[in-house]
């Protein structure tokens, strides 16, 4: 009995060994996907889209990107109408399709990933009527947009990895513990014992990323907003000077920056989104951090990530950089 158990178990591993495998081989044989990061067709009518519907779509996803200095929009917005749907915009990184019929019997969204092209996010909406539908897209319109996000997150951390700047990641480890994947391009600017600065350059945008290690205080709440808020300064202020002297990075006060708890994965921090300026010059930009303790619970690391583009838009130049920061990953022992 305990032969023919074991079979069994060898064959299931088997099947989903084949399964797998499978899997692979037909994503690797799909095609790429086109269009621009941040971008999204929505498959709707024409009517639908320039009625209620549409005003609840763009209200939700092509509203202001937060802490932005300038208006940029969450998602770039392209409708397509369901009879123009052809293969060339199957292929598009985000699709968002809405199936509008009498005859829909099972209202809801399906979630689905590389149906005509990979890495691609596909989001079907099925619904009788247009007052279904907008109750279905506002009900999950979160998740929709945490699904959006995630997945261009995802492509960016694949790519950071295929073509990784391999010699970082040990420097912040031996320093933090741990490291994120960084792109090839980025280069270490400056180290201390506690602190770390890289960035990837051109000749008129920067984006970087600083890592800061700071020992746990007892009786304090490291986790509060006062609390991350002035270790951020307190990084900036001490290790990142302007071009001028006595200058230095600093959080703006123009407008309060959001501290949110989130997880991801296993990994569980405090993120902080803002302003930057720099005391005593006139540099600035947006920035994102993200704040966790070290497994021992001994010391706090701070990562933060921010742009520097007076030139250009800024929203996908931090959501390049903001990927990195999740991609972080502890030493393995």
């Amino acid at each position: 009995m305990k032969r023919f158990a074991t079979y069994i178990l060898i064959a299931l591993l088997a099947a989903t060994a084949i399964s797998c495998n499978n899997g692979k081989r037909r994503k690797a044989l799909m095609p790429n996907i086109s269009g621009k990061p941040g971008e999204v067709v929505v498959v709707i009518g024409k009517d639908y889209w320039e009625g209620s519907l549409g005003n609840t779509l763009r209200d939700s996803l092509a509203c202001d990107f937060p802490y932005l200095p300038q208006s940029e929009p969450m998602f770039d917005l392209v409708n397509v109408a369901p009879a123009g749907f052809t293969s060339m915009f199957q292929l598009h990184r985000n699709i968002i399709a809405f199936n509008i019929r009498t005859d829909v019997t099972e209202p809801g969204v399906i979630y689905k990933n590389d149906q005509w092209a990979a890495p691609q996010c596909v989001i079907k909406i099925n619904a009788p009527t247009e007052e279904v539908a907008t109750e279905l897209f506002m009900t999950n319109c979160e998740k929709i947009k945490a699904v959006l996000e995630q997945a261009e997150r995802a492509r960016v951390i694949s790519n950071t990895k295929k073509y990784e700047e391999l010699n970082l990641a040990p420097v912040v480890t031996a320093m933090a513990g741990g490291s994120p994947h960084f792109p090839s391009g980025y280069k270490l600017k400056a180290r201390k014992d506690n602190f770390i600065w890289i960035a990837y350059e051109t000749q008129f945008t920067m984006q970087g990323i600083l890592i800061y290690k700071y020992p746990v205080e007892a009786g304090v709440d490291m986790m509060s907003p006062e609390a991350l808020l002035q270790a951020q300064d307190n990084m900036t202020r001490e290790n990142v000077p302007g071009m001028r002297e006595n200058s230095y990075m600093m959080i703006s006060p123009i407008i309060t920056p959001s501290v949110k708890y989130k997880k991801y994965g296993v990994h569980e921090f405090a993120e902080i989104r803002g302003l930057w300026e720099v005391y005593g010059d006139y540099m600035g930009g947006p920035f994102v951090s993200h704040a966790f303790y070290t497994p021992d619970g001994q010391n706090m690391i701070l990562l933060q990530a921010f742009v520097y583009a007076p030139k250009y838009d800024k929203k996908n130049y931090l959501k390049q950089v903001e990927s990195v920061l999740y991609s972080w990953e502890w030493k393995k022992e």
